[in-house]
């Protein structure tokens, strides 16, 4: 039985790894939790799961909890906890980098749902898995396509490229000059996922794809050459992987985190199970792919010329992207404002090559106040 500690429990990834671990009773038992604000559904998650070990931004009663938890002072207890032998991280932005980082350093493997961490910190998290012995194991949708492509393959020697696939967004069929009119109402209609604001308004700029992109360089130690973006409006094939000899891997799945998040909590094997939607191949139909439309996307651009540049880069990136977004979100700029806001942000970065932890946490906070005073002049 894998004993699992939970950050994030509250949230959309956190509830969707409950729902897995529902599933099968038998196979986890959870002994620690990390929500946020949410504190009944939070409660009502501990009774049911009924973890030793709890930690809340919100201040919990003890006396509303199960006689054998207790409610520790910070979340680096939940992950310094000998009980636990995995960590499933979906805290959200870039509150989950130490978390995270503390983790690989107890020799745990990380389950990892948010990009933050990997795009900040990337070369310093990856060092860490290596030095400590540890794994870091993707759930988001692309990554997790391109680790199980590249499962029995030995892609130092034989990968030529791998293709992360994307939806477009809401506006891949709209006109170029149209974009400076759309509202955020239009751009959270994402045509193939449900998902948060954030990320939804990432995916209309393709900053989500160039996030990725960085994430797929440092999780498989890939060169910038070998990684591909393409857009596939179908959001079937979730990431390929193309091999020297001209083959193609790709994996395929429907449109929701149960796969990818079924498929870390049970590595290195695979279960059966009949209680999520299975792909119904005779009634995918077309599948089409196009390249990336660069006038349409700067954002894309945008960003991974933030991760190509690395130092504090990324991190300033990660802050800029944050406040642009929740600007055009509350309506104090235009969607086509995003792209100005977060590459004036990054042209005036005094760049530290080799950051720390904390250099890079600093620059992330002095990407989203420099974002703001550039979004508020525009």
């Amino acid at each position: 039985m894998k004993k699992l500690s939970i950050l994030g429990s509250t949230g959309s990834i956190g509830k969707q790894t409950l729902e897995v671990i529902r599933m099968f009773p038998d196979q986890f038992q959870v002994t620690s939790m990390v929500a946020g604000n949410n504190s009944d559904l939070f409660l009502n998650q501990i009774h049911e799961f009924k973890p030793s070990l709890v930690y809340s931004q919100n201040k919990l009663n003890p006396a509303d909890l199960p006689s054998n938890c207790k409610i520790v002072a910070n979340i680096l207890e939940i992950v310094q906890d000998d009980n636990s032998d995995l960590i499933c991280q979906s805290l959200s932005g870039t509150i989950g980098l130490f978390p995270t980082l503390q983790a690989l350093q107890s020799g745990k493997s990380v389950i990892l749902s948010n990009k933050e961490p990997i795009v900040m910190a990337g070369n310093i998290l990856m060092d860490e898995s290596v030095r400590f012995n540890s794994q870091i194991l993707p759930v988001d949708s692309e990554p997790s396509a391109i680790w199980q492509c590249l499962r029995g393959e030995d892609y130092h020697q034989n990968i030529k490229k791998v293709l992360i696939t994307g939806s477009g967004g809401p506006f891949l069929n709209v006109e170029h000059e149209t974009l400076k009119k759309k509202t955020p109402k239009d751009a959270l209609k994402h045509p193939t996922w449900n998902m948060g604001e954030k990320i939804s308004i990432d995916s209309a700029t393709l900053m989500n794809k160039a996030l990725e992109v960085i994430e797929a360089y440092w999780l498989f130690d890939l060169d910038w050459e070998q990684i591909e973006v393409v857009i596939h409006p179908e959001s079937i094939v979730h990431s390929m992987v193309e091999f020297n000899d001209g083959s193609i891997k790709a994996q395929l799945s429907p449109t929701s985190m149960l796969f990818p998040i079924q498929h870390a909590l049970f590595y290195p094997e695979r279960i059966h199970t009949s209680s999520t939607r299975k792909l119904e191949i005779t009634e995918i139909g077309n599948l089409s792919f196009q390249s990336v439309d660069f006038e349409k996307y700067p954002c894309f651009q945008i960003g991974i010329e933030a991760g190509k540049a690395s130092g504090t880069y990324p991190a300033v990136l990660i802050g800029a992207d944050e406040v642009a977004v929740n600007m055009f979100l509350s309506g104090t700029i235009k969607f086509t404002d995003i792209p100005k806001v977060i590459s004036r942000t990054l042209d005036i970065n005094k760049n530290i090559a080799n950051p720390s932890i904390e250099q890079i946490i600093e620059s992330e906070k002095w990407g989203k106040q420099t974002a703001l005073k550039i979004g508020l002049n525009l």
